[in-house]
């Protein structure tokens, strides 16, 4: 990782999109930490440090970042605990730093709250490309436009979502997941389209990463025995439907 992190970048086209946003990167590793940090301030982020856990939440809630890039592997508190606890406080787009690409090890950082997550060793452009997909969602041509179906309203300008007037507690990728269902009621949405629209890639593989995420939100919406409103479409993908 650290040689692809270590190679001269070439001028990035997306500099003046995204250079007033501050990342939080949380790395306990220097080196690591050094190589990540100057690709990010020459692509022209802000970029904060901090180097374990407790350092995290506390950064968290007084910079107030546009998007926390997490390492799993910390002290004092690993990365997945900062997140569920980050949780707590702000819906803040978590992507984390793992070594560990088991399905299982996965699902776990989604259920603590992550919005995506890049394998090590990684490229620096997979890197990059994820954090500006992120990142776009809250800046992007929709981003004020509110939008309601049956008891379900959203407003992407607050990054607020609520069922029958109760607030749900969404990730910034749930929000996204949802955002985009409603923005595309009752139609059938295959799984490859919504890694496009959500994930900002082309490329989904075998990855059950849609599954993953689906499963998170409906815990969520359904919560108190409130009825499915996200339909399986079996063999295709996933439709957004009253009944």
């Amino acid at each position: 990782m650290l040689s692809e992190l270590r190679a001269t970048p070439e001028k990035s086209a997306n500099l003046p999109m995204f250079e007033s946003k501050m990342i939080l990167l949380v790395e306990d590793d220097p080196a690591v930490l050094s190589a990540i940090k100057r690709r990010l301030v020459f692509e022209g982020y802000r970029v904060e440090i901090a180097r374990t856990g407790p350092e995290a939440l506390e950064q968290a809630a007084t910079l107030s970042p546009d998007l926390v890039l997490m390492d799993v592997m910390l002290p004092e508190m690993d990365g997945l605990e900062v997140t569920e606890r980050l949780r707590r406080i702000s819906s803040v787009p978590v992507l984390m730093l793992t070594a560990k690409d088991a399905t299982s090890d996965v699902v776990a950082g989604f259920e603590r709250g992550a919005d995506d997550y890049v394998v090590k060793p990684f490229v620096i452009e997979e890197l990059l490309a994820r954090i500006r997909a992120l990142l776009r969602r809250l800046s992007g041509p929709e981003a004020g436009a509110a939008v309601s179906f049956a008891d379900l309203v959203l407003n992407p300008a607050t990054h607020e979502a609520s069922r029958d007037g109760s607030p749900l507690p969404l990730t910034a990728r749930e929000f996204a997941l949802l955002e985009h269902f409603m923005r595309h009621p009752r139609q059938v949405l295959t799984r490859e389209q919504i890694f496009i629209a959500v994930w900002g890639s082309t490329y989904l593989g075998d990855s059950n990463i849609i599954d993953v995420n689906v499963r998170a939100l409906r815990e969520k919406l359904e919560s108190g025995g409130a009825r499915r409103v996200i339909q399986t479409v079996r063999g295709v993908g996933y439709a957004l439907r009253e009944s």
